[in-house]
């Protein structure tokens, strides 16, 4: 227990710009859902907004069965990092899980305006050039991808946040890369 404390006052003695919430994004976000958040969601998001407006990283884990709205959770969190200028990189496990979150993400913020883009090591040619030059010059306020966005030769104009998802199927070093970048 000593031994978890002390790495927790470490964790949180490491400093990191605070983030403003102004709802651009979030409100906007919350308009064109077709149904209304749950009492769990909101106040899961109260928590990360109140965690991501700290001068401290924030680590959390959310969890939550298949359809309980945990994407949305996570978007809505991004979206604050948005509206703070930085991008934001949501690692999945698997290619299919990576397309699958693009396109449920990619709808959303597609009608807010931001761009979303998919980085997977599947990608070749012309195109991942493309997706790369996006995330580097900071067109791209999203990237959803595999393992491939901790890649040496991916670089992100400014990252703001990392989401993983399935976060047990990633390593320590995995994870810790991501932070880096």
């Amino acid at each position: 227990e000593l031994g978890l404390a002390l790495k927790k006052q470490g964790v949180s003695l490491e400093e990191v710009i605070p983030f403003q919430v102004t709802h651009r994004y979030t409100k906007e976000l919350v308009k064109l859902l077709p149904f209304q958040l749950t009492t769990a969601q909101r106040r899961v998001l109260s928590e990360i907004k109140t965690d991501m407006m700290a001068p401290h990283p924030m680590h959390r884990l959310v969890q939550g069965d298949v359809g309980s709205g945990k994407t949305l959770v996570a978007l809505m969190a991004a979206l604050v990092a948005v509206e703070n200028g930085y991008q934001v990189a949501i690692m999945a496990p698997t290619e299919i899980l990576a397309e699958q979150h693009w396109h449920n993400i990619h709808f959303w913020c597609e009608q807010l305006g931001l761009q979303v883009v998919l980085l997977t090591s599947g990608m070749k040619g012309k195109a991942k050039k493309e997706t790369l030059e996006q995330v580097a010059d900071g067109r791209a306020a999203i990237v959803i991808g595999t393992h491939a966005m901790i890649q040496d030769k991916v670089d992100f104009r400014q990252l703001g946040l990392g989401i993983v998802d399935e976060q047990h199927r990633f390593g320590v070093l995995q994870r810790g890369v991501l932070k880096k970048k």
